[in-house]
């Protein structure tokens, strides 16, 4: 009896440890490095339910430190770094896929940001995305909207608002897809900084913020008006911080509306100054950008025609995780994006599948000698070659240097700058010359991993050219210090005398990146 006793709570105790390593191996991250403030949220998914372990927030107002330069002041850097330090003591010890880290506007629009980005990342040891306006609205879309149709019906329309410190994002959806999505420069610094640089609020001034805010988007407001929404929510500090001022003057409940809207602009307006700004309910790191926010929320409300606004506090970090969870999961929304490229510019699919075929055949053969990381090298070959013929739509001449301008400039879901930038690169770095500009414009720690890639893929895209149906290149490739040595079956590139005549001027191509190509 003492053994099945002691067998069971062994068991117990197996099982217990196989819990906790599954719990372990599903704890992710998110950071959104945001205009006003940064945020670190650590979860995990249990049942399909977010599980939240642990959340961070601090106002670093890193937009209030950009100068006209576009610079970040020296006190703007040593503000965040010393936050990112304190977030860094919490996600080391997490693998970096499962840690996602953003930047939004101000590092958007931050001028000759990379030895920032550098000590960012190092600070916090992992690595930092600046994603596009839209990116971060789909994103926000994703984190307010999560979950809600079980509770809400998926028909229901959603008008989702998300006020930051540099921008706003508006979005327009149904159920988990959004419609409509914008990201304009206005947030609670910045409107703020224009309009109470000086601490003082008078009624002329808020009029104008109030005014300056709904001409910003008046551009998205007869599309928006017309698609219609059942629902407004509003997310972000800005949205919830006026949201508690007007429940604690007793001038709302659940919802913000536009009489305790107007109410609360004349309360800060009678306050004057915005160091008079302490009301019930407002955080105090958010009274110095109160009045710029409830001047752009107004502006909105007027814009839209808005007349309710429900309030959520989930936005762009929660957006993140569900994304980050996808990823690990094989959903990642970026592998959609490009099949619905793909799809949309014509790409022959028969013929990208046989390029990522040889390329991926070739990488498992040099991985281990370049020391590449398999599941990202993998992933950029696969998006590499299904969009290889993109710049095609444009002509046939320069393709490939058209096909980088779109990959550059295109909203893709899911991708951040640097994503797009090392895709754009292989597809432009695909034939021709090997312009080392094009890898200088990666970010340092990933220019070593591109160039190699670059390598692989060149040779698949040409071993390719003549589109023979069915083609299966019978060859060995091995690295020797800067040797790349292709070893064909005896006989075969006889029968293929335009791929041995392509290899003998992608040799002298090659010597571009330093490397020699010999063919046996």
């Amino acid at each position: 009896m003492t053994r099945i006793v002691k067998k069971a709570a062994a068991q117990q105790r197996s099982q217990k440890s196989k819990g906790n390593t599954a719990s372990i191996a599903t704890e992710v991250a998110a950071v959104d490095l945001g205009s006003n403030s940064f945020h670190m949220l650590v979860a995990r998914e249990n049942d399909g339910q977010l599980q939240v372990l642990d959340r961070l927030r601090e106002a670093v107002r890193l937009a209030a430190g950009l100068g006209p330069d576009r610079k970040l002041t020296r006190e703007a850097e040593t503000r965040a770094l010393a936050c990112l330090e304190r977030f860094g003591q919490r996600l080391r010890q997490l693998p970096q896929n499962r840690v996602r880290v953003v930047g939004t506007n101000t590092l958007r629009r931050l001028q000759d940001g990379g030895a920032f980005v550098a000590a960012a990342e190092k600070a916090l040891g992992h690595e930092i995305g600046i994603i596009s306006g839209v990116e971060e609205a789909r994103l926000v879309y994703n984190g307010v909207t999560h979950g809600m149709d079980s509770r809400r019906g998926a028909r229901r329309r959603r008008l989702v608002v998300d006020i930051g410190g540099g921008s706003t994002e508006l979005i327009i959806g149904r159920g988990a897809d959004a419609q409509l999505m914008e990201s304009v420069p206005l947030g609670c610094v910045v409107h703020t900084q224009r309009f109470f640089s000086d601490g003082e609020i008078t009624r002329a001034r808020m009029r104008e913020a109030r005014l300056a805010a709904r001409v910003e988007i008046e551009f998205l407001e007869h599309r928006y008006r017309r698609a219609g929404w059942d629902v407004a929510l509003g997310a972000s500090g800005t949205v919830r911080g006026a949201w508690r001022v007007m429940k604690g003057q007793g001038w709302s409940d659940e919802l913000i509306t536009r009489e305790a809207l107007e109410k609360t602009l004349e309360m800060t307006i009678r306050a004057g100054k915005i160091e008079r700004i302490d009301f019930p309910g407002l955080r105090e790191d958010r009274r110095p950008v109160f009045a710029g926010g409830i001047a752009v929320l107004a502006g909105i409300f007027d814009g839209l025609g808005i007349t309710a606004m429900e309030t959520s506090d989930r936005a762009l970090r929660e957006g993140l995780i569900y994304d980050l969870l996808g990823r690990l999961s094989d959903r990642d929304v970026r592998n959609r994006s490009v099949e619905q490229m793909a799809e949309r510019y014509g790409i022959d699919r028969q013929h990208a599948q046989a390029v990522e075929r040889t390329a991926l055949k070739l990488l498992d053969q040099v991985a281990a000698s370049w020391q590449l990381d398999r599941r990202i090298a993998t992933t950029l070959l696969h998006w590499a070659a299904q969009l290889q013929e993109i710049g095609l739509i444009i002509a046939h001449d320069g393709s490939h240097r058209h096909g980088e301008y779109i990959l550059r400039n295109a909203d893709m879901f899911g991708f951040s700058q640097t994503d797009q930038t090392m895709l754009a690169a292989l597809v432009r770095l695909q034939r021709g010359k090997f312009a080392n500009s094009v890898i200088e414009e990666i970010p340092e720690a990933w220019r070593a991993l591109v160039r190699k890639l670059a390598v692989i893929f060149r040779l698949a895209v040409v071993l390719h050219r003549a589109r023979t149906p069915g083609l299966r290149v019978p060859l060995k490739i091995s690295i020797d210090a800067r040797t790349v040595k292709l070893d064909f079956r005896p006989g075969w590139l006889d029968r293929y005398p335009l791929t041995r005549e392509d290899l003998e001027i992608e040799a002298q191509a090659l010597e571009a990146a330093g490397l020699r190509l010999r063919v046996m």
